[in-house]
């Protein structure tokens, strides 16, 4: 008789009241595992890194370098690393930007719960998932044009920077966030600003706000 091999998962979000309910909910299936958590972006990678587990589920708002560069990271680390992100973000922008960091899969915290183990069981076979209701506005955002989505202009690192920013970071503490120097934010700081066509920083966060990247 052949039984299902157990999917080892690290689980990272900075509140752990969310850590300990999706433990437990992950844990209900016998061929699930939560082998460590995190509560940081650098925590994340680090439990990464020690434990190389089949699925690394993570948030995209958590302090420090935050999801999206633990994402990054963890990819250029191991580039078959299969990740799922779970955030409160259920805009396209955030999804798109974390598959092109590199997760194969995303689902809101308003999802089913359910939803989440089979989303790990999915991602843990290479495949990607994202919920039915976000793969066709998905699709929708992708055949939208740069002048109705102006953020989409930007690059993966210029989104990061953007992102940042726009949460009220300064030059160099996103330096010490990212692993850059603050002359190398200084210039995609120019460059955002000059895609954007914005001229403070008032303006960069209205933006995002717009755009749903930070809440008002």
């Amino acid at each position: 008789m052949i039984t299902e091999q157990v999917i080892s998962v690290i689980l990272a979000d900075d509140h752990p009241i969310v850590r300990d309910g999706y433990r437990r909910l992950l844990e209900q299936s016998p061929h699930i595992s939560i082998v460590a958590d995190a509560d940081s972006g650098e925590a994340a990678y680090d439990a990464y890194r020690k434990l190389k587990p089949d699925v690394l589920v993570l948030d995209i708002n958590m302090p420090g370098i935050g999801g999206l560069e633990a994402i990054r990271r963890v990819k250029a680390f191991e580039e078959k690393a299969r990740i799922l992100v779970f955030s409160m973000h259920s805009n396209e922008i955030m999804i798109q930007r974390a598959l092109e960091a590199g997760a194969i899969g995303y689902l809101t915290k308003q999802s089913g719960m359910g939803q989440m183990v089979q989303a790990v069981q999915q991602v843990a076979k290479g495949r990607m998932y994202i919920d039915a209701d976000h793969v066709t506005s998905l699709a929708q955002h992708k055949l939208s044009n740069n002048t109705a989505d102006p953020i989409r202009a930007l690059s993966t690192r210029e989104f990061q920077l953007f992102k940042l920013l726009a949460e009220g970071y300064s030059v160099a503490k996103i330096a010490e966030i990212l692993s850059i120097s603050v002359k190398t934010v200084g210039v995609h700081h120019t460059n955002i600003m000059k895609k954007l066509e914005l001229h403070n920083a008032s303006q960069l966060v209205r933006l995002a706000i717009l755009c749903n990247v930070i809440e008002a």
